[in-house]
């Protein structure tokens, strides 16, 4: 990619009414009252292509802060679709989760169904996938009633996880000088992207602890890696080289930035800084943050890849190049002065041929 200088500020956005989150190309809100569902699909930008990004099911306290997570998330997929060269845009979408749905299939097959429903007034603009909360299952539930699904055959997350492994691998290299054997990672999240990240890891000689709010979940892949376990609400406080985000959004605040006690920030989950200022509160504790939406592209590739066809090397390949572009950015980090975050933000602005920042 070219060199540019990095951008300091973005464009001014349009808000969401009562929320932080700016305003995208779309946004839908979606009620149905027979089957209880309630959710905001966001897409972003579709310059590059009909917008991609996953559907998270979760609890919210309430709809404005269900839509705010779905417009900040489809701004984020924006650039991480754009970054890996894959021909979308940015979008993704959230249903609020009433209850244990796992105790309510019935209800739960229900709200797919009304959610597919909804993504008919997008025809097309939007390309929905699996995300937290949601499985293959649900995603090919939806196929049944739009055919521009995702993920409706395979899981996504183990190509995540391998992308932010080469991603890991890339930034100790570059920034540590060394290789991955020994080197201290705290794994804070230990679903499926978190637990496959941790194996890889173990794999190749690094010492991993492991966050989950699950306990008995955590205390299984430390098992399984060698590692141990750590409270997750002091995990990225614990001493390590690398704290490796893979759970929840927007975790990474001032008062857990002045707690890190970490060389590099480089993980798994979307959209981790609470606000863009974060990127310069690490860095002035000398702390590598890897932005979030370079790291954990792998899930989108293997996407891309499934609907185009590709051969298993050449998804190998782009997978890698995760760890390749991690370097790049790194390098012109240095080279330029400015922050890993503001020089992605700069290419991701030069492929779309505007001004386009993480949200604040």
């Amino acid at each position: 990619m070219r060199r540019a200088h990095p951008v300091e500020s973005g464009e001014p956005s349009v808000m969401i009414p009562g929320t932080a989150a700016p305003l995208g190309e779309t946004l839908l809100l979606c009620h149905d009252r027979a089957s209880g569902l309630s959710a905001a699909i966001a897409v972003d930008d579709t310059t590059l292509g009909p917008g991609l990004g996953g559907v998270r099911w979760m609890s919210y306290p309430s709809f404005a802060a269900a839509t705010e997570e779905a417009s900040r998330l489809s701004r984020v997929m924006t650039l991480k679709n754009a970054l890996a060269e894959i021909p979308y845009g940015g979008a993704k979408s959230v249903i609020m989760r009433q209850g244990d749905m796992v105790d309510q299939p019935a209800r739960r097959h229900a709200q797919l169904l009304a959610f597919g429903a909804s993504l008919r007034h997008l025809e097309g603009a939007y390309v929905p996938g699996v995300d937290m909360g949601t499985s293959v299952a649900d995603l090919a539930a939806i196929a049944t009633v739009v055919p521009w699904v995702s993920c409706n055959h395979e899981d996504p997350s183990p190509a995540t996880a391998l992308g932010v492994f080469h991603s890991i691998d890339a930034a100790v290299r570059r920034t540590l000088g060394r290789d991955l054997s020994g080197v201290r990672v705290t794994v804070q999240g230990a679903g499926h992207v978190g637990s496959t990240l941790a194996d890889l890891l173990g794999s190749h000689g690094a010492l991993v602890s492991v966050a989950d709010i699950d306990g008995d979940r955590a205390a299984a892949v430390a098992r399984r890696v060698g590692g141990t376990v750590v409270a997750p609400d002091v995990a990225h406080a614990i001493p390590s080289d690398v704290f490796a985000p893979c759970a929840a959004a927007r975790v990474l605040h001032a008062a857990a930035i002045d707690q890190l006690d970490c060389a590099l920030v480089v993980g798994a989950a979307n959209d981790v800084l609470a606000t863009r200022f974060c990127a310069e509160l690490m860095a002035r504790r000398g702390i590598v943050y890897v932005p979030d939406f370079v790291s954990n592209a792998g899930g989108v590739l293997q996407i891309h890849a499934e609907r185009a066809g590709w051969e298993a090397s050449r998804l190998a390949a782009a997978l890698a190049a995760v760890g390749q572009r991690t370097s790049d950015l790194l390098d012109e980090s240095v080279a330029t002065h400015a922050l890993p975050l503001h020089v992605a933000e700069q290419w991701t602005s030069v492929r779309l041929g505007r001004t386009v920042t993480i949200p604040d």
